[in-house]
């Protein structure tokens, strides 16, 4: 496959800390590439409008994203697929699967509160995983931090370097457009009444210009020409390899929610942004460019469709080229399978795909044969590609359904939520009735419950259990049951038998490892080759 076929892909994820604007920058990009004509404000509630990206009815109703949207559009030539990620940290497990998908990401900062907590975990994600990160610092339309000192604390607390590709113009936070460094270029964005509805007008033209001066006023003007010499002397040189290396960031200014800065940010990040990256499999490099077709499951997401009640696998496609009706390989299973119903998405609204390339995500309808990490390659040419990490649960409750009657939708819905991620489901031997379900933070017993009642009719009882630990114990001659020292403890198997403990606290942990020599306790089960990580 030729390079220039691959190269017109831009697969990036969207990360940032809750409330940064993430999910309403996705939404502008999606308005400037022509994808939609009106943007729903993610604010305005009354309206009964809501981005287009947060499809779930709990979504709509809290205003946050607790799923991954795949979104795609063509802009001047491109294929975009954007992966807008939860914010919120109970969800990082899903956020993490999908920067695995990704070949670049942006980090959108709050100009106000600069470089938030869930903000670096995310970074240090895309920073161990070699992810180009492109800045955009947001909501210029209301007073924030000086920019400044927005990049010192960048380099301070994340350890990159930031390069701004633009600058804003104006004084104390009264902001009225950008500045173009590389063309020199000043660009004014006129009055909306559309409240970011619409793309906004702006006017462009040269700093020198006699009339921006004029419209800008003395001390704005002069302000802009103070800020730009000192980028000029002090700040770094332009650096793509350091840019492609993760050690230096485009920095960006704007606001999602005005529109402001919006279209500038995308026509550059898609100059910059990398195409297709080679894939780590068990076997192989595999390169963008092979002829031989290869992808993953990042991601499964039961009952997009309520009336339905279908699954859908998402798939990045890594090498060759993928067509509608074709047979695969699939890895885990050792099975031929028929990919006949492949569909791109805008959020809810879905079009067959004849073909995709790649870094295109597709998904797949899927009868319950995919499991995330899943390797899917052309027959003859079997390679695996890295098992993803598996994140070790941090709170637990016991859940089950409030009418037995209902039982078979309940197990139902919690088989199909624990393959999508959502949650993890344990079984305690000989209890039936009931699943122990962990989950790394609160949200997600919030969602699990919320989405159990509107998708499967399942009310449920839940009580918490007081432990804060999970692992996985391994070794020869190993009897559960018997495990020393687990009286105020829990012995459990996961959703495929392998046993695992419950613990309170480290230090109860380190008593029972101390009264079971030669059993090993894993953070993740000791089969998967991706060992959990202490990354988000």
């Amino acid at each position: 496959m030729s390079v220039n076929e691959t190269n017109p892909r831009r697969t990036f994820a969207i990360i940032s800390h809750p409330d940064a604007g993430k999910t309403t920058l996705t939404e502008k990009l999606l308005l400037y590439g022509g994808a939609i004509h009106l943007a729903g404000s993610v604010k305005a509630r009354k309206a009964q409008k809501h981005a287009v990206s947060d499809w779930m009815e709990i979504e709509k109703q809290r205003g946050i994203s607790v799923t991954s949207s795949v979104l795609q559009f063509d802009y001047q030539g491109i294929r975009v697929n954007i992966l807008d990620t939860p914010g919120h940290q109970d969800f990082s497990e899903d956020t993490y699967r999908t920067l695995i998908a990704a070949d670049s990401a942006v980090m959108i900062i709050d100009v106000a509160k600069g470089v938030e907590e869930q903000t670096k975990k995310l970074f240090r994600v895309c920073k161990d995983r070699g992810i180009p990160i492109f800045t955009f610092v947001n909501k210029l339309d209301r007073f924030g931090r000086n920019p400044f000192e927005l990049m010192e604390e960048i380099e301070k607390v994340l350890g990159i370097r930031a390069y701004p590709m633009n600058w804003p113009v104006g004084v104390d936070g009264n902001y009225k457009g950008v500045y173009n460094r590389q063309l020199n270029q000043v660009e004014l964005f006129a009055k909306d009444d559309s409240h970011g509805q619409r793309a906004v007008p702006s006017t462009t033209g040269n700093v020198e210009d006699a009339a921006f001066r004029q419209l800008l006023g003395e001390d704005a003007h002069q302000a802009l020409c103070d800020d730009i010499a000192l980028l000029d002397m002090a700040g770094d040189e332009f650096d793509y390899d350091k840019v492609a290396r993760g050690d230096l960031t485009p920095m960006f200014f704007g606001s999602a929610m005005t529109n402001f800065g919006v279209r500038p940010f995308l026509e550059e990040f898609l100059r910059l942004a990398p195409p297709p990256a080679p894939r780590r499999s068990s076997e192989e490099i595999v390169s963008p460019e092979s002829d031989v077709f290869s992808a993953f499951v990042f991601k499964i997401q039961a009952n997009m469709n309520p009336a339905h009640r279908d699954r859908i696998a998402f798939i990045r496609i890594c090498s060759g080229r993928f067509e509608r009706g074709m047979n695969v390989y699939h890895v885990q299973s050792g099975k031929q399978v028929k990919l006949s119903q492949p569909q791109q998405f805008l959020a809810q609204e879905r079009t067959l795909v004849e073909e995709a390339l790649p870094g295109d995500i597709i998904g797949l309808f899927d009868p319950g044969i995919f499991a995330i990490g899943d390797t899917l390659c052309q027959p003859g040419h079997e390679i695996r590609f890295e098992d993803f990490p598996v994140f070790p649960p941090e709170q637990f409750a016991r859940v089950q359904a409030k009418d037995t009657m209902k039982r078979k939708q309940f197990v139902k819905g919690m088989t199909q939520l624990t393959q999508e991620g959502a949650v993890q489901v344990f079984r305690q031997p000989s209890v039936v009735e009931s699943f122990v379900v962990g989950v790394v933070g609160s949200l997600q017993f919030e969602v699990l419950q919320y989405r159990l009642k509107q998708e499967y009719g399942v009310d449920i009882l839940m009580n918490s259990l007081p432990y804060g630990l999970a692992r996985w114990v391994a070794g020869p001659g190993l009897n559960p049951k018997a495990l020393k020292g687990m009286d105020n403890g829990m012995v459990l198997e996961d959703t495929r038998g392998r046993p695992l403990v419950l613990i309170t606290t480290e230090w109860q942990l380190n008593w029972v490892k101390e009264r079971n020599p030669g059993v090993e306790f894993y953070a993740a089960p000791p089969d998967n080759a991706a060992n959990a990580r202490d990354v988000v």
